[in-house]
């Protein structure tokens, strides 16, 4: 029997969509996150089907490179706490939940707008990359141009990332949601620690050995 990686299959299905919805404006109007036509039309499925399109090569390479990156960790650690079945069950609930609620305070704001639109996995891969920080926060991941070897160590990463995330949240100066890049690693963060309490303690005793 074929055994499938979780990731794999979610990231073949993301660039097939993507790429697919570059060429069918239909599909991307109709998948697309547009609070307006979710408030209107009651078209809640926009929350989930949103995470699959992405705007352009760049941004589909980015965040699927990320996500595959870090998935690796989290996915073998969710199989052997819970199981195969269950592993899986809960590493889609880390990333597809990731995508939803990370989409909410953006339906939020933007419910009443009729010109609002996002689209993008952001949610969903920032919920993996910081579940895996969790398991592994001094672990240098490489900012680029800097490879891995010259990188920060995953903790600190963590926190500049919430904190940028956060400051252009506020500001808006730009047309990238990083609201969903905030409350994604959130709901990351909160999520792993729900289902693997003891994820806290590695963190925290990685850490402390690290400063000291």
């Amino acid at each position: 029997m074929l055994n499938l990686s979780p990731t794999l299959v979610l990231v073949a299905l993301t660039c097939g969509i993507s790429m697919y919805a570059w060429s069918s404006q239909e599909l991307m109007d109709s998948w697309i996150l547009n609070p307006n036509q979710i408030r209107r039309r009651n078209e809640w499925y926009r929350f989930i089907t949103s995470g699959f399109l992405h705007a352009d090569f760049g941004h589909l390479l980015f965040n699927m490179l990320a996500f595959y990156s870090f998935s690796q960790i989290v996915e073998t650690i969710f199989v052997s706490v819970f199981g195969p079945t269950n592993g899986l069950l809960y590493f889609l609930l880390l990333y597809l939940g990731g995508i939803v609620v990370s989409d909410i305070p953006t339906y939020l704001r933007h419910r009443t707008d009729p010109d609002y639109r996002s689209l993008g996995a952001s949610g969903g891969v920032a919920s993996v990359v910081f579940a895996a920080i969790l398991f592994n926060p001094t672990s240098k991941i490489g900012v680029f141009p800097l490879p891995p070897q010259l990188g920060i160590p995953g903790f600190i990463f963590g926190f500049l990332y919430l904190a940028y995330s956060y400051y252009m949240g506020r500001r808006r100066g730009d047309n990238i949601n990083h609201d969903a890049h905030f409350y994604g690693a959130l709901y990351g963060i909160v999520v792993t620690l729900i289902l693997i309490p003891k994820a806290g303690v590695i963190f925290w005793d990685e850490i402390s050995g690290f400063l000291n």
